[in-house]
C-alpha cells in the first residue's frame, strides 16, 4: 500500500478514536507525500481546523533557542564553552556552561520541580513572570541540582529559559524578535511567532486553542480546573511558546537543508550527541542521544534521524528530519486524546511509514484487552498499598466496580487518578488515559516493573 494511503487511514482510524484533533505533514526530497488535519480548532467543535491552522509547539521550541544560541555564538556574543555565571554571576550553580544547558546536562533542575514559585506570583500579585525572572526563581529556590555539570542527563527546561536570556541579554533584542529577525523570517516562515497567547491574547485567527479533556468534556486548557494554571508559565520563553502551522515547519526543514540560517557545519554540531564526563552518550535512553535542541538517532538504512517531541497540557507535537534520506515528518495536535494507546498508535504508526516500515494498526485499550477474562484472583488484590519511595506513579488503592477492577493512584506531582482497570494478561492491567502498565503478584502490585507496592 502507498505511503499516502497508509497515513492517512492511520489518521483516519486516531480520528475515528477520539485521540487525534491535529495535522500532519510527511514529504520526501521537499515534495509532500501526505498532508491533512481532521477535528476543530474550539473546544465547541464549531471551528473545523483547516491545513494552515496555527498550533503550539511546546518542546519543539527548543530547536529554535538552540538555532538562536548558534547564531549568537557565530556573532561572537559568546562562546559554546563559556560558563553562565560570567553573565549571570548571581545564580548558585558554577562550572555550568552554554554546551551543558544545550545538551541537558547542566544539573540545573526544571521550574516544573518548583512550579508553586510562579503559581503564587500569579495569583497573588496577579500577572505572569517573565522570563527575565528565571533568575529571581534560581536564586530564590535555591533547588539542590540534578548533579555535577556533565555528571548525568536530566532534562531541565530551566536551561533553555536561561539561554534565550541570555540570546537576549547578550544581543541587546527581545527573545521574540530575534527569532523573528534571524530564524523565522530569512526561512521564510511567516506564520510562524514566539509569543503569550494565555498572557496577551491571540494574535492568529486560524489558532488551534490546546483543549483539555475534563469529566469526559473537551475544555480550553485556561479554563481548566485541573490545568488552568498553564497561564503562569506563559512569559517564560526558550523551552516553549513557538507557533506555527504545517507548512511552515516544512519550510524550515528545507531551510536547513539548503543553509538559510544555519550553515551545515553548524547543524553537524547540534546533531551531535553530548557526551557525559563519564564519556557516556548523554540522552533519553541508550539508542538516542541529545544533541543541541534535537533528538539523535542512527537507523541503519536510512541513516541519520534528528526529533523533537513537545507536550503541554492539550498540546502534542513532534517533528523528525531523515537527514540523509531527505525525509520530514510534521505531527501537530491540539487536544488530548480520549485513549492513549490509540494516540501513541497513530504516532508511532506515521513515524513507522516514514522509516519504511509496516505500521501497526491503530487501537484503543478496549480493543486489545483480553475479552472475559478470568476474575477469580481480582477481589484479592482488593485493598490499599503501601508507597515506597522514589516512585513516580503509586498504587494507592484498588478495588472492585460493578464488576471491574477500578484503581486510585498519586502521580508525580502527588494528583490523586482514578480509573478502570482493563486487563491486558491474567495479571497485567492497563488505563485509558496513559502507557502505564500495572501487574499484581505475591509481593504486591508493581508499575512499569518498578518497585512493587506491598499490600496493606
Amino acid at each position: 500500500m502507498e505511503k499516502k494511503t497508509l497515513i492517512e487511514n492511520l489518521a483516519r482510524a486516531a480520528y475515528e478514536r477520539g485521540s487525534l484533533n491535529g495535522g500532519w505533514l510527511y514529504a520526501e526530497g521537499g515534495e509532500i507525500v501526505s498532508k491533512g488535519v481532521l477535528g476543530f480548532r474550539d473546544p465547541e467543535n464549531t471551528q473545523p481546523l483547516t491545513e494552515d491552522s496555527i498550533f503550539q509547539l511546546a518542546s519543539v521550541t527548543k530547536q529554535f533557542t538552540a538555532a538562536a544560541v548558534m547564531l549568537a555564538v557565530r556573532q561572537g556574543l559568546f562562546g559554546l564553552d563559556d560558563e553562565i555565571t560570567r553573565y549571570f554571576p548571581e545564580i548558585p550553580y558554577p562550572g555550568v556552561t552554554v554546551r551543558h544547558l544545550l545538551s541537558h546536562t547542566s544539573g540545573i533542575p526544571d521550574y516544573f520541580d518548583d512550579a508553586d514559585w510562579f503559581m503564587k506570583i500569579w495569583k497573588e500579585e496577579k500577572r505572569v513572570p517573565g522570563n527575565d525572572e528565571i533568575l529571581r526563581f534560581l536564586c530564590e529556590t535555591k533547588a539542590k541540582p540534578y548533579g555535577a555539570p556533565g555528571e548525568k542527563f536530566e532534562y531541565s527546561n530551566t536551561g533553555y529559559n536561561l539561554l534565550a536570556l541570555l540570546v537576549e541579554r547578550r544581543s541587546g533584542v527581545p527573545f521574540e524578535d530575534f527569532l523573528r529577525r534571524n530564524i523565522f523570517e530569512p526561512a521564510g516562515m511567516s506564520n510562524t511567532r514566539c509569543c503569550h497567547v494565555r498572557r496577551d491574547g491571540v494574535p492568529f485567527e486560524k489558532y488551534a486553542r490546546a483543549t483539555v479533556m475534563e469529566n469526559g468534556k473537551p475544555v480550553a486548557d485556561i479554563d481548566s480546573e485541573e490545568e488552568g494554571d498553564v497561564v503562569a508559565f506563559d512569559g517564560l520563553n526558550g523551552d516553549d511558546y513557538v507557533y506555527t502551522n504545517l507548512f511552515d515547519m516544512l519550510k524550515w526543514d528545507r531551510a536547513l537543508r539548503e543553509e538559510k540560517v544555519l550553515t551545515l557545519e553548524e547543524q553537524k554540531l547540534m546533531y551531535t550527541a553530548a557526551k557525559l564526563n563519564n564519556g557516556k552518550i548523554a540522552g533519553f535512553d541508550e539508542e538516542s542521544g541529545y544533541g543541541f535542541g534535537w533528538c539523535v538517532e542512527h537507523d541503519e538504512k536510512l541513516g541519520l534521524v534528528v526529533s523533537h517531541s513537545g507536550g503541554m497540557p492539550g498540546v502534542a507535537t513532534w517533528f523528525g528530519r531523515w537527514i540523509d534520506a531527505d525525509r520530514v515528518l510534521i505531527i501537530l495536535d491540539s487536544r488530548d486524546p480520549m485513549d492513549y494507546r490509540a494516540f501513541e498508535g497513530y504516532w508511532d504508526g506515521l513515524q513507522a511509514v516514514a522509516a519504511d516500515k509496516e505500521p501497526e494498526p491503530v487501537r484503543t485499550i478496549e480493543e486489545i484487552a483480553v475479552q472475559n477474562p478470568d476474575k477469580s484472583k481480582w477481589e484479592s488484590w482488593c485493598g490499599k498499598y503501601e508507597h515506597p519511595e522514589d516512585e513516580d506513579f503509586l498504587i494507592d488503592e484498588v478495588w472492585m466496580q460493578e464488576g471491574e477492577l477500578w484503581a486510585k493512584a498519586i502521580d508525580d506531582d502527588g494528583d490523586e487518578l482514578k480509573f478502570r482497570l482493563y486487563p491486558l494478561s491474567e495479571n497485567e492491567f492497563g488505563r485509558k488515559l496513559g502507557m502505564v502498565k500495572i501487574a499484581f503478584g505475591e509481593d504486591g502490585v508493581t508499575v512499569n516493573g518498578g518497585e512493587p507496592c506491598k499490600k496493606l
